[in-house]
């Protein structure tokens, strides 16, 4: 197919699916950053009160300038937003942290082991799966040999 007649196909599927008018369409198509239109585009899908391409451009730009988003790890990923005020980091580079947002960033992401226990102990299970009461005897020989 042309070169015309693939744009002018790419121009009415866009006016189709996302509902806006001819030159919203080809400023969508004609946007510079391949991430950013794929945002734009889901912004003039999803949210109601957003119908042309000024104001998806317009949003995009206020939640790119909110502090909360600026990244604070470059490792996991985690923005300023999603900082944990209960351990050193205050990232999710911080595995050992038992932090609720940690759990809760995991849980989101699908990074959550199922197994994992924060009540029981690491080496033998010990007082997890529902047991409060089980008890952790891998140090007792730690602690003989101590005395």
């Amino acid at each position: 197919m042309p070169k015309n007649h693939a744009r002018k196909k790419a121009l009415a599927d866009l006016k189709d699916e996302l509902g806006i008018k001819h030159t919203c369409a080809i400023a969508l198509l004609d946007h510079p950053d391949a991430d950013e239109r794929d945002t734009l585009e889901r912004y003039l899908a999803e949210y109601i009160d957003i119908n042309t391409y000024r104001e998806a451009v317009d949003y995009l730009r206020q939640e790119q300038a909110d502090p909360r988003n600026q990244l604070l790890c470059e490792t996991c990923g985690w923005t300023n937003g999603m900082v944990c005020p209960e351990c050193a980091k205050g990232c999710g580079c911080e595995y050992e942290c038992t932090g609720w947002r940690h759990e809760e960033m995991r849980g989101a992401s699908g990074d959550f082991d199922d197994d994992y226990d924060p009540n029981a102990c690491e080496e033998c299970g010990a007082g997890g799966g529902g047991d409060p009461y089980g008890e952790c005897c891998c140090y007792e020989d730690d602690e003989d040999q101590a005395a």
